[in-house]
C-alpha cells in the first residue's frame, strides 16, 4: 500500500556572513544536539533541526540500499550523517553517505539528501566543494540524481555508480505505508 506524505515541517535557520572560525564555534555548540544538522559554504551557515519523518526516510534509505549492496554482493561502507569538510570552505552532513568499494579518502562516493524543507539543487555547491562524486535527492517521493563533472553537477537518470539499482522502486518503496512490505517489494525487485 502506498502512503501520501504530508510534508513534515523540519526546522531551518540560514545565516550569511559567518567566518569558518565561527561555524566552528557554532558546530561544538551543537555537538550534542540529535537531529540538528549544520551546513556551511561561502560564509553561509545552514542549521537545520529535521522531523522524525525525515529521519524514518533515511533509515529505510539505509536499509533498502544495504539490501541491494548485499543482494549484488557489492562492498560498501556505510558512514551515515557523519560530517564532510574542506576547512575554510564547506562543511555537509548527508542524510546518509556510502563508501562504494575500498574506502579511499574521506569523502564519500555517494551522499543522499532527505529533503522536506530546505532546496536540493542549491546545497551541490556544498558537495561540489566537498568533491562527493554522486549525490541524490529525495523529494515529494522522488529521487534527482547527480554526477560531479569537471564544470560541476549534471542531472543524471540512473546512478553511475550503481548502473543496476532501479531508483524509481526505490522511490516507491519508500512510500509504502509498512516498512516490511517496503523491505519485500524491493527485495523481490532486486532478484
Amino acid at each position: 500500500m502506498i502512503q501520501t506524505l504530508e510534508k513534515p515541517k523540519d526546522q531551518r535557520l540560514v545565516h550569511s556572513g559567518i567566518y569558518w572560525q565561527q561555524f566552528k564555534l557554532i558546530q561544538q555548540g551543537f555537538s550534542d544536539s540529535p537531529g540538528i544538522k549544520l551546513f556551511y559554504y561561502n560564509g553561509e551557515v545552514e542549521i537545520v533541526a529535521v522531523s522524525p519523518e525525515h529521519e524514518a526516510i533515511s533509515r529505510i534509505i539505509n536499509i533498502l540500499l544495504s539490501l541491494y549492496f548485499v543482494r549484488k554482493r557489492i562492498e560498501f561502507t556505510p558512514t551515515g550523517s557523519f560530517t564532510q569538510e574542506r576547512e575554510g570552505e564547506a562543511s555537509a552532513q548527508g542524510d546518509e553517505s556510502y563508501f562504494i568499494g575500498r574506502v579511499t579518502g574521506t569523502v564519500p562516493d555517494l551522499s543522499i539528501e532527505v529533503v522536506f524543507t530546505s532546496g536540493n539543487e542549491s546545497k551541490l555547491s556544498r558537495y561540489r566543494a566537498l568533491g562527493v562524486p554522486e549525490v541524490w535527492f529525495w523529494e515529494d517521493g522522488v529521487f534527482a540524481l547527480y554526477a560531479l563533472r569537471d564544470r560541476g553537477y549534471d542531472r543524471i537518470s540512473r546512478s553511475e555508480l550503481l548502473p543496476d539499482l532501479d531508483v524509481d522502486l526505490l522511490g516507491r518503496c519508500l512510500l509504502m505505508s509498512s516498512t516490511v512490505e517496503a523491505v519485500l517489494e524491493f527485495e523481490r525487485g532486486i532478484s
